[in-house]
């Protein structure tokens, strides 16, 4: 099957996949209101999920959370149904949406990740009063070299998914696997990739994050290195402004050898006949905002920031032209390293 049929093939598939799930959160809304799950012997509609169903505990929590929020506010099921509302991200809308704002809270959340949902939550709904704390802990590794557990909040950066809320006891005669979407065990129920991941940042609010990562004994030493070196400038700093301040040399080093200098050479200096000069260089970088602009087929851009190596020598699929060819008219624009060589041109 060639490419372009198999594409439609799938899109076909994903549009029938978001029908079906639609009308089975309507049916599943539809058997918990009428509580028929008590007809089965089952304690709750968790439990029919879990034991009937056959679902995994974390499936089996997202379907009873969307279920009870398509009970409080139908609105949700033509976006999800069309695609623009995430199931992933139900769980984290449950926890703020309401009849009263859905007009204006519904839509925040369309075309979002489950991290990204995350952080319109805490921005809707911030923690009150988060704690401002550097934490450093040693940590039990089988690894030869010693760790380190490092915590402190940090400005709202766009980065990995938050930590896991610490387990509270449920309520006495609650049965164990029934969660709320709004409880402190909610987002322990739901799957969660900290267990293989290193770092997480948890949303506190629309400004602040906590990030959780482990370090070896090697970086601890080097920033504690770099404060005394930075004292005389950054007194008293802490973790996340030595770091701030060394993450701000990284990209300055960056923007430097793009050309995105802030004076540039008053008189351009004459480049070679196959290389782009600094300055397009610097004009086309400022004007992409540093995203590849290889248009899809599909509609819009690639906009990857992607400079990391290609993925094959066989993936040709955004690069320019074989030498000696004759390209048809063309403007310039950025192409991530995994669509072909940067600032190359692009179709238009």
């Amino acid at each position: 099957m060639h490419a372009r049929d198999l594409s439609a093939r799938l899109s076909e598939l994903l549009r029938r996949e978001h029908d079906c799930m639609a009308d089975f959160l309507v049916a599943l809304a539809d058997f918990d209101r009428r509580h028929l799950w008590r007809d089965l012997g089952h304690a709750n509609l968790f439990s029919f999920l879990h034991r009937d169903l056959g679902l995994s505990k974390g499936a089996a929590f997202y379907r009873k959370t969307a279920a009870e929020l398509v009970q409080r506010c139908p609105e949700i099921i033509e976006p999800l149904r069309d695609g623009r509302l995430c199931f992933t991200s139900v769980v984290e809308l449950a926890k703020v949406l309401t009849p009263e704002n859905r007009g204006e809270v519904l839509p925040r959340f369309f075309h979002r990740s489950k991290r990204e949902a995350r952080e319109v939550v805490a921005e809707l709904k911030p923690v009150e009063a988060p704690p401002r704390r550097e934490v450093i802990t040693a940590v039990r590794s089988p690894a030869p070299s010693a760790a380190a557990v490092v915590e402190l909040p940090v400005a709202a950066t766009d980065a990995t998914v938050p930590a896991k809320p610490p387990e509270t006891a449920a309520p006495c005669g609650w049965p164990a696997e029934h969660l709320d979407a709004n409880s402190p065990r909610a987002a322990a129920q739901a799957p969660s990739s900290r267990e293989s991941r290193a770092e997480s940042v948890e949303p506190l609010s629309a400004d602040l994050r906590r990030l959780h990562f482990n370090v070896s004994r090697r970086f601890i030493e080097k920033l504690e290195a770099a404060r005394d070196a930075l004292s005389h400038s950054h007194f008293g700093a802490g973790t996340e402004e030595i770091l701030e301040a060394g993450l701000d040399l990284l990209l300055a080093r960056s923007a430097k050898r793009k050309g995105l200098v802030q004076k540039p050479l008053a008189e351009r200096r004459p480049s070679q006949p196959d290389h782009i000069p600094a300055a397009v260089k610097r004009a086309v970088w400022i004007r992409d905002g540093g995203r590849c602009q290889y248009p899809l087929d599909s509609g819009g851009i690639c906009g990857s920031t992607c400079q990391g190596p290609r993925r094959s020598a066989d993936d040709q699929e955004h690069s320019p032209p074989l030498p000696g060819s004759q390209p048809a008219r063309r403007s310039g624009g950025l192409r991530g390293r995994l669509d072909g060589p940067l600032y190359a041109p692009v179709e238009r």
